[in-house]
């Protein structure tokens, strides 16, 4: 079982522009989420923050007809605040320490992965406790100049470790990375 942050960006390392907008995303061409279908198959539990998942309750054009939540895994949504359930979906609010989510998560997941959707500050979380496996970022062929940076966190001992670069023509490139817990 890994920790995964699966996660798309800007070439200047953004995932969403200043208004946490992904319009950006969805004018480039190219298959940059070819891999997603086999992907998810390896996910067992999912964890976001509040902004990932209101973005998603906002954009509901974008789920699949008659579906209102995109995952079938059980997902939990870091908040300090009340937000909007999504009936029949297994979603689980929570506060605090990412450790003990983690826990849960991690025997949730039965043996899958664990999906980390967003944002870079709750992945950062999940960093500083040794707690992330994998980076795998969909790097877009545009800048956006400011908006969410990808981590923000300074990695540098020990540095990610690249272990393989896919290029998805004409404007992605898949890089991903291991995180070694030095």
């Amino acid at each position: 079982m890994k920790t995964i942050y699966y996660t798309a960006a800007s070439l200047d390392g953004f995932i969403a522009g200043p208004d946490n907008s992904l319009d950006w995303l969805f004018k480039l061409e190219g298959e940059g989420d070819r891999d997603y279908p086999e992907f998810i198959k390896g996910i067992g539990a999912i964890a976001m923050g509040s902004t990932t998942y209101e973005w998603i309750l906002a954009h509901d054009e974008l789920l699949e007809a008659g579906k209102p939540w995109p995952y079938e895994q059980p997902c939990w949504i870091f908040t300090t605040r009340k937000l909007p359930a999504i009936p029949g979906a297994d979603i689980r609010f929570v506060q605090g320490d990412v450790r003990p989510v983690h826990a849960e998560m991690a025997k949730a997941a039965g043996g899958r992965n664990i999906w980390l959707v967003g944002g870079g500050e709750l992945v950062g979380q999940f960093h500083d406790h040794g707690l992330l496996d994998e980076l795998v970022v969909t790097i877009g062929s545009v800048t956006l100049g400011a908006g969410a940076p990808i981590l923000p966190r300074a990695i540098t001992t020990p540095p990610l470790v690249l272990e393989s670069a896919f290029p998805m023509p004409p404007g992605f490139v898949q890089l991903k990375y291991r995180v070694d817990h030095g």
